[in-house]
C-alpha cells in the first residue's frame, strides 16, 4: 500500500511538472537561452580581455614603460605588438558576439518548435538575402579582418588609403577612421580599400635634393652634406632616430642654373619628418659656412624626387 501511494504521488508530481513545462517551458527555455548567451559572451570577452591585457603588460614590462604612450620611446616592434593585439581583441569580441547571437537564435527557434528543415530553409533564405543585399557589408567585414590580422595598419599609424591619408584613429570591422593633416576625420569603408601605404612600419628615408650653383665644387658639396648629416646622427637627441650612416646618391639633375645633389638618411618611420626638418635647417647653415649660395628655386627643375634612387 505504501509503495502504491508513493508511486501515485511521484506520478502526480511528474504530471504537475509536465503540465507546468507545457505552459511555461518555452518562455523559460527562451529566457535561459538569452541569459546563457549573455553569460557566454561575458566569459569569452573576459578571456579575450585577459589575454590582451597580458600581452600589453608584458610588452610594457620589457620596455620598462608605465603607459602605452611611453612605448613611443621603445623599439617600434613593441608598439606594433600592442596596437595589433588591441585591434585583434576588438575584432574577436565583435566576432564572438555575432557567433553567440546566431547560435542563441537557432536554439530559441528550436525551443519554439521550428523544425530543422525550416531552420535550413531560413538559413538559405538569409544567405541569399545577404548575398544580394549585403555584399558591401560582407566585403567590408572580410577586408577588415584581413587588414587587422595581416597587420596592414594599426592605431596611430600614418597611412595612405588612396582617397584618405593621415593618422589612423580607429580600426573597426567595417570602417577605419583616419584623421588628415587638416584635422578632418575620414570614415573609410574597409571594403573600398584596395591598397594601404603604411608610413609607420619599419623604417623610412629622408631624401633631400639640394640645388647648388652649376659652377659649385660637387665633391666638396657632397662631402659637406655627409659631414652635416653624420654629425647630426651622432648627437644623443638624434642617435635613436637615425638608424643608418648618411650618404649621398650623387647628382639627380643638371641644368644651366643648378646642379641637384641628393642626400639620403635612413630613419625610424615615426621620426622621418622631424629628422627632415632639422636636417634641412642644418644643410642650409652648413652650405652658408662654406660660401655656397643657393640658386633661385624659380630657375631649378628638380627631377627624380619620387624615384627609388
Amino acid at each position: 500500500m505504501l509503495t502504491a501511494a508513493t508511486d501515485e504521488t511521484t506520478a502526480t508530481g511528474w504530471a504537475a511538472v509536465a503540465e507546468w513545462w507545457e505552459s511555461w517551458g518555452q518562455p523559460v527555455g527562451v529566457l535561459l537561452t538569452i541569459v546563457g548567451a549573455f553569460v557566454a559572451f561575458w566569459i569569452v570577452r573576459a578571456a579575450i580581455g585577459r589575454v590582451v591585457h597580458g600581452v600589453v603588460s608584458g610588452v610594457k614590462r620589457r620596455a620598462d614603460a608605465a603607459d602605452t604612450e611611453a612605448l613611443s620611446n621603445s623599439p617600434l616592434a613593441q608598439v606594433r605588438v600592442v596596437q595589433r593585439t588591441r585591434a585583434i581583441g576588438s575584432v574577436l569580441n565583435t566576432l564572438a558576439a555575432w557567433v553567440i547571437g546566431a547560435l542563441a537564435l537557432i536554439l530559441i527557434l528550436s525551443i519554439l518548435g521550428v523544425n530543422a528543415a525550416s531552420l535550413v530553409a531560413m538559413a538559405g533564405f538569409l544567405g541569399a538575402a545577404a548575398g544580394v543585399g549585403a555584399q558591401g557589408v560582407i566585403k567590408d567585414f572580410l577586408n577588415g579582418l584581413f587588414m587587422v590580422f595581416e597587420d596592414q595598419l594599426g592605431i596611430g599609424d600614418v597611412v595612405d588609403l588612396g582617397e584618405a591619408s593621415g593618422v589612423v584613429e580607429s580600426v573597426g570591422i567595417r570602417v577605419t577612421q583616419v584623421r588628415d593633416v587638416h584635422g578632418t576625420l575620414w570614415y573609410v569603408r574597409n571594403g573600398e580599400v584596395v591598397r594601404v601605404g603604411n608610413k609607420s612600419q619599419g623604417w623610412a628615408r629622408v631624401l633631400i635634393d639640394q640645388a647648388v650653383p652649376y659652377d659649385a665644387d660637387v665633391d666638396a658639396v657632397e662631402s659637406r652634406l655627409v659631414e652635416i648629416a653624420t654629425a647630426m646622427s651622432e648627437e644623443p637627441q638624434w642617435l635613436g632616430r637615425i638608424i643608418d650612416k648618411p650618404e649621398t646618391w650623387g647628382i639627380q639633375s643638371v641644368s644651366a642654373e643648378a646642379v641637384v645633389i641628393r642626400l639620403v638618411v635612413r630613419t625610424r618611420a615615426s621620426a622621418k619628418d622631424d629628422v627632415a626638418r632639422e636636417l634641412r635647417r642644418r644643410v642650409k647653415a652648413g652650405l652658408d659656412e662654406i660660401g655656397v649660395e643657393l640658386p633661385s628655386l624659380q630657375k631649378v627643375v628638380v627631377q627624380g624626387i619620387e624615384d627609388g634612387r
